[in-house]
């Protein structure tokens, strides 16, 4: 598999961004051939002037300017996600509160391929556990044609943990999956005195999981975590309950992950392949790549380097548009999105 085309591309060019910081950004590929994108700005991230835009690429190219989406006004914004709903509406989740731990989910509905919207309303009524339903990373909708998994965790304290959250009914009701388990050491417990165990994840644990499904029907997980290495889990009843996480060797530096599945089997993950250590906070958001797997991700190859410079080019969003295109957006510098538009074959 090799890049044939691969054109790079601001949604908002520098100099003419309305916001002086846009992050966590998700896309969504229209009826028409046009790229819907939403993402959160404002002067930063947790500010309560942070609402979440959105702009639209017509088949031709060329961006519309962002729209100003709206979130719960006087609150911070944060971490949106569109997805299709298997009644062929367009959902547009978003998070809302001062700080993580108290997050909710609020979701817009629109059944004109993003023209109108619903008013906000939160995804699970009276939620306060910390954010039900897609955390960062958009769902996926099972080979059964109506069970859709959302790939969601929380931060609670020192702790991060992963679930998935499940809806049959085109996303109106969510019932919520078992805890990942996952096996924790302390920061103070370095990993250099330790015999190496895959199953050992040092720190707060993990988050912002990234989701596929594989042909036999199992779903599996990759996952964002403080232990330097992405971290792995497979559910065998559709993201109700999952096997003991685990490192997966692909470096992590504790910071956003995404990949799909496309239709012929091939998984492409866009990362940072970078770890976090020896610090356990984060590590460099640079280089920023895509790799792939022909073999379910048991190995992965190069595809193609996004970005190699000195910066901050994270939290990529990444679906697939049948077998022969990839689309990419992401984080550039925290001054604006990124779009790519990438051609593949053999």
């Amino acid at each position: 598999m090799r890049v044939l085309k691969a054109e790079r591309e601001f949604i908002a060019p520098l100099e003419e961004r309305i916001t002086d910081s846009a992050h966590a950004s998700t896309l969504l590929k229209l009826k028409d051939g046009s790229v819907l994108a939403a993402w959160f700005g404002g002067s930063w991230e947790k500010d309560p002037n942070v609402n979440i835009y959105m702009a639209k690429r017509s088949p031709d190219g060329n961006w519309s300017a962002p729209r100003l989406m709206g979130g719960c006004w006087h609150v911070a914004s944060w971490n949106p996600v569109l997805f299709r709903a298997p009644d062929d509406s367009i959902l547009l989740f978003f998070k809302s509160g001062p700080v993580i731990p108290e997050w909710k989910t609020f979701v817009r509905r629109s059944y004109d391929e993003g023209e109108s919207w619903s008013e906000a309303e939160e995804l699970v009524q009276g939620d306060t556990s910390g954010g039900r339903g897609p955390v960062k990373n958009k769902p996926i909708l099972l080979s059964d044609g109506r069970t859709i998994v959302a790939p969601a965790s929380y931060e609670k304290d020192e702790t991060w943990i992963c679930f998935t959250d499940i809806s049959e009914d085109c996303g109106k009701t969510w019932k919520r999956g078992d805890f990942v388990p996952l096996r924790r050491s302390g920061y103070n417990i370095q990993m250099v005195d330790q015999p190496y165990s895959k199953y050992r994840c040092f720190g707060k644990g993990m988050i912002q999981p990234t989701l596929w499904e594989d042909e036999n029907g199992d779903v599996h997980m990759f996952t964002r975590t403080t232990s330097s290495a992405i971290f792995t889990s497979v559910s065998h009843d559709k993201g109700l309950t999952w096997e003991q996480a685990y490192d997966t060797g692909l470096p992590n530096n504790n910071s956003g992950l995404d990949l799909v599945r496309a239709a012929n089997g091939i998984i492409y993950l866009c990362y940072n392949p970078v770890g976090n250590l020896p610090n356990y906070y984060k590590g460099p958001r640079t280089p920023l790549v895509i790799d792939f797997s022909e073999d379910n991700g048991q190995t992965w190859k190069p595809l193609i380097t996004l970005e190699d410079a000195p910066g901050d080019y994270a939290y990529p969003a990444i679906i697939a548009d049948g077998d022969s295109r990839l689309l990419v957006t992401y984080t550039y510098k925290r001054e604006t999105i990124c779009f790519w538009d990438i051609e593949i074959g053999e």
